[in-house]
């Protein structure tokens, strides 16, 4: 009898320690279970949605900069205006559906993490008493064991039974090794999410400010113009004229600059020492002597000192490489439509300093330090642009400095980089 009873309690011991826990584990976590199924297909559809609001944003991308180059007239600026609003509103739908991606994934992960701690606690619970029961049996000796069964068939059998126990106990040890690493992975990726989600609430918000800009661009063009094709038509040829003589003054200072530039601090060109500062990359002017800058003599014989990136109003730009940003601004406030508008510079430890002009929105400040690809502002048309692009410079870090300078053309104080002419680099050769 004793020995049936001892053969029967290793038995249930044995199923409760591989079956049991697992059992009542997955009743318990049934509706769980269920949740995470809901969240999955929620989190589906809202990514079904973010390919049709992605289609949507890319049509009004294009319709935007085709718009952006028939700007020379009141009523092609105006629909430009109106095409990036639209835009922009896109970019907030896409923006909100990320955010609620984003939510439904923090909220699965949350139930994933509960639901693998609970089975963590389950094993664990169902191992301890698997090593309180063993410890317990290898305190009889041998001859105890020995003297408690009558035959020696029943005593195999017993042994049988142990060793599938210490199997069974052997299985569920590595199963929970497997879902503490699963528990590490899931709450990291939680994290992960959290950190995306401060970034995209955040640029919820430039988005909503980008929208309040663009309406008061539009009213300060309608006050400005009256509604009128030719009052339009004098405020380009003034900021046409405004920007030579600006560009003017400027070259004849930066050609007066004589700044030591050792060509040892400058990387040697090469493929991918600065990223893309934009997702999609179209160039529209290059470095140097470009057609433009030969034809319209935009740059006073110096040619164009950067490369132009087209970029509906509103697009991310993205730093180009770890740094400080060493200063912003807007030459807007002083020369109106005369030369980069609102800027961002960066310096690099490498002995490169980049430039970003043309912004509708600056987002970072002086002294902050940047990573590759974080959002430094938002691509717009201010300054001197003949329509909404991304304007972006590459210096020699010695050769330039920020300055605060009068300026005869624009009677004001201009506050913008300047460089040393040898301090400009041909950004394709870092691109």
């Amino acid at each position: 009898m004793k020995i049936k009873f001892l053969w029967l309690l290793k038995s249930i011991l044995i199923l409760s320690l591989a079956g049991a826990p697992a059992f009542f584990a997955n009743v318990h976590l049934l509706n769980a279970a269920s949740s995470i199924e809901e969240l999955k297909s929620k989190i589906d559809e809202k990514n079904k949605q973010k390919t049709e609001i992605e289609k949507e944003i890319a049509e009004y991308e294009q319709k935007a900069i085709e718009a952006g180059k028939s700007a020379k007239t009141l009523q092609g600026a105006i629909n430009t205006l109106n095409l990036a609003k639209k835009k922009i509103e896109t970019d907030i739908r896409a923006t909100e559906n990320r955010i609620g991606i984003t939510n439904l994934s923090i909220e699965k992960l949350e139930i994933e993490t509960k639901n693998t701690q609970n089975k963590i606690n389950t094993d664990t619970k169902a191992i301890s008493s698997a090593f309180r029961k063993i410890n317990l049996a290898e305190s009889s000796s041998l001859i105890e064991i020995l003297l408690t069964y009558d035959n020696v068939s029943v005593l195999w059998d017993e042994v049988e039974t142990l060793l599938r126990f210490q199997i069974g106990l052997k299985k569920n040890i590595d199963e929970l090794k497997v879902l503490k690493s699963e528990l590490r992975a899931t709450k990291a990726e939680k994290e992960k999410n959290k950190k995306e989600l401060l970034v995209i609430k955040s640029e919820l918000k430039d988005q909503n400010e980008l929208i309040e800009y663009n309406k008061n661009e539009k009213n300060q063009l309608l006050a400005a113009t009256k509604n009128s094709e030719s009052n339009y038509k004098k405020i380009l040829a003034g900021k046409r004229v405004l920007s030579e003589a600006f560009e003017k003054e400027l070259l004849e200072f930066e050609s007066q600059l004589k700044i030591a530039i050792d060509p040892k601090s400058i990387p040697s060109a090469g493929s991918g020492i600065l990223k893309w500062p934009l997702d999609k990359i179209l160039v529209t002017q290059y470095f140097g002597k470009t057609d433009f800058a030969m034809k319209t003599n935009a740059y006073n014989g110096k040619g164009h000192n950067g490369v132009d990136f087209q970029a509906a109003p509103g697009t991310r730009v993205k730093a180009a490489l770890d740094g400080a940003v060493i200063g912003t601004g807007d030459t807007d406030k002083v020369c109106k439509g005369a030369s980069f508008g609102k800027w961002v510079l960066v310096r690099h430890s490498n002995g490169l300093s980049t430039l970003y002009a043309h912004l509708s929105l600056i987002r970072v400040a002086e002294g902050q330090m940047v990573k590759t690809g974080d959002i430094i502002g938002y691509s717009g048309n201010t300054g001197y642009s003949t329509g909404p692009h991304l304007h972006f410079t590459v210096y020699a870090t010695q050769g330039v400095q920020i300055m605060d300078r009068q300026s005869a053309v624009c009677g004001g104080i201009y506050h913008m980089p300047i460089a040393d002419l040898r301090a400009y680099l041909n950004p394709m050769l870092y691109l």
